[in-house]
């Protein structure tokens, strides 16, 4: 698969992001024993924030939690194994935050909610939104709209990243790891190629992606035949230049998923929330009619 290599790079890596915006303290909530960090801002309808592989709320959406909290209540977890939150050493799927998700949501009685998730987030958004959705006799609850950020998620990626080789952490791999995620050249300079690395060494994430990157049963979490199961409206939201999901999913994800509206953000690449946030938060405020 062509897009396998640079996949497993950004997988094996990861990327940080610095928030645009400042926000107030993570609240701590416990559940099934482990600590998650998340933000809690504003008030109004719930939108629920995802974010990738390797990152955090902070690190993907913090320039859109501020804006999207000024018409709602904006919910943003660290998912289990990143940021703030426990990183226990367990085996990873695709289940294991769908199920996090699930609790986060009914401890903190999340009702009539908008779910979107980034890449990874995206994946797991689409995935708890099939389970809730598809499965009558599931007690998830289940959201009202449902956007995806550059989601992963299809079979020929998660084939990818299973068939993948690892790499291991360097100044080379985070410079090509930038040039990867970012449109902007200036993203991907050798003084930022160092902040990554510190970064990535610093996170304490690595084995959270060891271990989902390792997961061969990744592949039957894939979500390109099920999503006829979102019957919810749905907005997809792709950067022109992603490279590394290629913008051809995203255009699958909007014809697969009933009356699906797809919003292209040019000069952006795999992180247009981070690269273009004004874009995409006006898309997403479009979307939900507070635009």
């Amino acid at each position: 698969m062509k897009a396998a290599a640079p996949l497993a790079l950004v997988l094996g890596l990861a990327f940080y992001a610095r928030a645009a915006d400042e926000l107030p303290p993570r609240l701590t909530v416990e559940l099934f024993g482990q600590r998650i960090e998340y933000y809690d801002v504003g008030s109004g309808p719930t939108v629920v924030l995802l974010h990738g592989l390797g990152s955090s709320a902070k690190g993907d959406w913090g320039a859109c939690i501020a804006r999207l909290s000024a018409y709602h209540r904006v919910l943003a977890p660290d998912q289990l194994g990143f940021g703030a939150s426990a990183k226990p050493v367990i085996d990873y799927g695709i289940q294991t935050w769908v199920d996090f998700l699930g609790e986060f949501l009914r401890v903190k009685r999340a009702r009539d909610f908008t779910l979107a998730g980034e890449s990874l987030g995206g994946w797991i958004a689409a995935q708890y939104a099939i389970q809730a959705l598809g499965d009558p006799s599931s007690s998830l609850p289940k959201p009202d709209r449902l956007v995806l950020v550059d989601a992963a998620g299809h079979r020929h990626l998660a084939e990818g990243i299973a068939a993948g080789g690892h790499f291991g952490l360097s100044f080379a791999g985070s410079k090509a790891l930038l040039s990867a995620i970012y449109f902007d050249p200036a993203r991907s300079t050798d003084e930022a190629a160092r902040a990554q690395f510190a970064a990535s060494m610093a996170k304490g994430d690595a084995w959270t992606i060891h271990s989902l990157i390792s997961n061969r049963g990744i592949v039957a979490e894939s979500v390109d035949d099920k999503l006829g199961q979102i019957t919810i409206p749905t907005l997809v939201v792709w950067g022109a230049e992603d490279h590394l999901v290629p913008i051809e999913d995203g255009r699958d994800f909007a014809a697969r998923i009933p009356g699906a509206r797809l919003a292209i953000v040019p000069g952006a690449r795999h992180a247009p929330e981070i690269e273009r946030p004004e874009v995409v938060c006006a898309a997403i405020e479009q979307f939900l009619g507070t635009r």
